[in-house]
């Protein structure tokens, strides 16, 4: 598992200089609306302590501020990610509110019942062990507290799936090396989504990992799922 951390560490290390402007080109922007709609879930928990696992580059962070928090703390296992994400909070006068600590899922360096929301955003599938993660952040939740999943799903339309595909398969790698040139990181992307469990097939590890009332949500016809879940 150590190694397969450290590979995954140092691909996004690789493409962290243009994951911001890719992920909002690729997704024609779409993204930004996602994560306002993942935000919004936890709005009714008010919570005070927000756990985001795979911050990136904490624009899931950012976008949790609404919440008005007194406190987000972003993990990911890339530290150049975490670099940038550190100046773009900082360069928003957040500093005080977010803070970082490089870290993996599967290994979170907290002690239990410490949060009330936790976050993760298309970082779920990157995880070395979705089950294994998704029960530590189920130990750092507080008794009620709520997790909200973004991740990559396929559309359910045949038609759009099989133009999804081409262009996940086909033009997102190359568009992704043109910019960044690491073409391996974006053909991976794509491979990912495929393999990884969907829909009530994810809800289901999230049982096993001890949440209960699980949802999943279809956005933009397939394309994304949100998932959320509750500790009791």
């Amino acid at each position: 598992m150590i190694e397969k951390q450290r590979d995954s560490a140092e691909m996004f290390d690789q493409i962290a200089g243009t994951y911001d402007f890719l992920n909002h080109l690729l997704s024609f922007n779409i993204d930004r609306r996602w994560r306002r709609v993942a935000v919004k879930t936890l709005i009714d928990l008010h919570p005070q302590r927000i756990l985001d696992v795979a911050t990136g580059t904490a624009d899931l962070a950012l976008a949790a501020l609404r919440l008005n928090p007194k406190e987000i703390v972003g993990v990911d296992v890339s530290q150049k990610m975490l670099d940038i994400a550190k100046m773009k909070v900082e360069k928003r006068n957040f500093g005080h509110q977010i803070h970082f600590q490089q870290a993996a899922a599967e290994s979170l360096p907290f002690d239990e019942s410490t949060f009330d929301a936790a976050m993760v955003a298309f970082g779920v599938r990157n995880f070395n062990d979705p089950l294994i993660g998704l029960t530590e952040i189920f130990r750092v939740l507080r008794p009620n507290g709520r997790l909200v999943i973004l991740e990559f799903t396929l559309p359910n339309n045949r038609l759009m799936l099989n133009l999804y595909r081409f262009y996940f398969h086909r033009l997102l790698p190359r568009i992704g090396q043109l910019f960044s040139k690491d073409f391996p990181a974006y053909q991976y992307l794509p491979e990912s989504v495929e393999k990884f469990p969907k829909g009530l097939g994810f809800n289901e590890i999230m049982g096993k990992a001890g949440f209960i009332q699980t949802t999943y949500k279809s956005l933009t016809g397939g394309i994304c799922g949100l998932y959320t879940g509750t500790k009791k």
